[in-house]
């Protein structure tokens, strides 16, 4: 697997680097980071869906803690649909892989007292390292006509369906903008659109997963605003 797991790409996106606060839907980052859990671990071929369910094709552990804890939940369990996975991971994922991020010493766990013992915590950036390449690779496949890998492809995706361009640091008419290539990028991997995961560049067993956890988000956050 990646060293950079895709629910640590989507909640570095989503904090400020500075405030270490969260930034848009909070939950659109959960389902987005439950879904990423669930697609790294399709790319590690591990998961798969089929029958309407994720389904586990190897239990082999990954060597990643977060990932291995929810494929090990996975094998214990009954077989569930996407949508099922995504409510019953999202919770306290989150401070899981900010917890993570903290020890690598990529973020910083600021606990701050407000009014006299309410503790609120913020995570700041320390080591901009991980979210500057992660950028630049979202950067280029956004302005670029190369095809991304499928690692790039399906974080592409997921922050689309989760609605997080405005974490792009984009606004107004950029964002519709930025959507729409996001939305491109995820039809010509597969994931959705009119082009058939067979045509696709992304392995179809991947796609497939991908395709039905963006669908689950998107049905979970209901119809966007205009």
């Amino acid at each position: 697997m990646s060293s950079v797991a895709l629910a640590e790409e989507l909640l570095l996106l989503a904090y400020d680097d500075d405030t270490g606060k969260a930034t848009g839907s909070h939950i659109g980052l959960d389902l987005g980071m439950a879904a990423g859990v669930l697609v790294d671990l399709a790319l590690a071929g591990r998961l798969a869906y089929a029958g309407g369910m994720i389904v586990v094709v190897k239990d082999e552990p990954t060597g990643e803690p977060i990932a291995d804890e929810v494929l090990a939940r996975i094998v214990g369990d009954t077989p569930h649909t996407p949508a099922s996975w995504l409510q019953r991971l999202r919770h306290g994922l989150r401070d899981r892989v900010l917890a993570d991020l903290c020890s690598r010493g990529i973020l910083t766990d600021v606990d701050e007292v407000q009014l006299g013992f309410i503790h609120v915590h913020r995570y700041p950036m320390v080591d901009a390292t991980v979210e500057t390449e992660l950028r630049a690779r979202l950067g280029r496949a956004l302005t670029g006509d190369d095809v991304p890998d499928e690692r790039t492809a399906a974080l592409a995706a997921l922050v689309a369906a989760a609605r997080m361009e405005p974490a792009l640091y984009l606004s107004g008419d950029e964002i519709a903008a930025a959507h729409r290539r996001l939305e491109e990028i995820s039809d010509n991997a597969g994931f959705t659109g009119t082009i058939s995961m067979e045509e696709s560049s992304i392995r179809p067993s991947v796609a497939l997963v991908v395709s039905v956890l963006v669908q689950a988000i998107q049905t979970a956050l209901g119809t966007a605003r205009t």
